[in-house]
């Protein structure tokens, strides 16, 4: 399953990029005009990016460098890659940057989750039904009414806001599901799922007031593992809110329940052409900082 790495989920961010397909190691970033300059720089799909073959990521970015001024992504917590391989291809930035909080499907729920969170997902189960929707682009303007309600409670903005146009392309990749969670005859909540090759993402999740205080989410997530055990080895819930998950917050806290283990995502930076970088830099004032491309400090995708 192709999952991140499929031509449906580059194209769902086309609004904040042209998306441009890496053959070499099969994956794909969004080239973006730099404002105030006739140049582009390039990104990586949000949240992450995924290839088939880091080992060939070089040879993509060679490819590029007479093009674009700088290139940044956040690696695929599952690639094939270590640190040291990430440190020979980016030359600005290599860094630590989340934490996933991710659950091995090969051992048993009962020795690998927080025996408080299986006792409230039972508890909401008995309120709660919870179905997998296979042909998840059905259910495409229930998800866009529930998302639109998680965006005004989080004031969420920039390239988290996915337009409805955005969610009918990731919701018509392959193999891409979504776990309803129904009170009444109501939907209360939901979680798309993208599968990417042996792990389970839980890329998005969305919920009403109501479906908070019936647990909906645990209801979801205690179905949605062991539908997803079938399937692949692992199952993604992400990493918690901002940067830095030694910072416990309700989220993270949520997501650890779930969770035996992390795997580490790299926030990467790479500059092919350093003096149109420092230039262009010069040209917007931009004093010191460790954001990087230091020319978008202060955008928001």
């Amino acid at each position: 399953m192709d999952g991140y790495r499929h031509p449906l989920y580059a194209s769902s961010l086309q609004a904040f990029g042209r998306p441009r397909h890496l053959a070499a190691c099969d994956g794909w970033i969004l080239e973006r005009p730099i404002v105030g300059s006739d140049r582009l720089d390039a990104m990586g799909c949000y949240p992450l990016f995924v290839c088939k073959d880091w080992s060939q990521l070089g040879a993509d970015m060679a490819a590029l460098a007479g093009e674009c001024v700088s290139l940044a992504v956040v690696t695929d917590p599952f690639g094939r890659y270590t640190v040291d391989d990430l440190r020979q291809q980016f030359n600005a930035v290599v860094s630590p940057f989340k934490e996933h909080l991710v659950l091995d499907l090969h051992r048993p729920i009962e020795e690998t989750t927080s025996k408080r969170h299986r006792k409230k997902a039972r508890s909401a189960l008995k309120s709660v039904e919870v179905e997998i929707i296979e042909e998840a682009v059905t259910f495409l303007d229930e998800w866009t009414a529930l998302y639109d309600h998680l965006i005004q409670r989080h004031n969420i903005n920039g390239i988290r806001a996915f337009s409805r146009e955005s969610f009918a392309q990731q919701l018509a990749i392959p193999g891409t599901v979504v776990a309803r969670v129904q009170y009444q005859q109501r939907t209360v909540g939901a979680q798309i799922i993208i599968f990417q090759d042996d792990v389970a993402h839980c890329h998005l999740a969305a919920y009403t007031p109501e479906g908070y205080e019936l647990n909906a989410s645990y209801a979801s997530d205690y179905i949605s593992i062991q539908y997803c055990a079938s399937k692949v080895r692992w199952y993604n819930l992400g990493g918690g809110v901002g940067i830095d998950n030694q910072v416990q917050d309700g989220l993270t806290w949520y997501k650890s329940g779930w969770s035996s283990e992390t795997r580490t995502t790299f926030f990467c930076g790479h500059i092919f052409d350093p003096a149109a970088y420092n230039e262009i830099v010069a040209s917007k004032g931009i004093q010191p900082t460790h954001y990087f491309p230091a020319y978008r400090v202060g955008e928001f995708a």
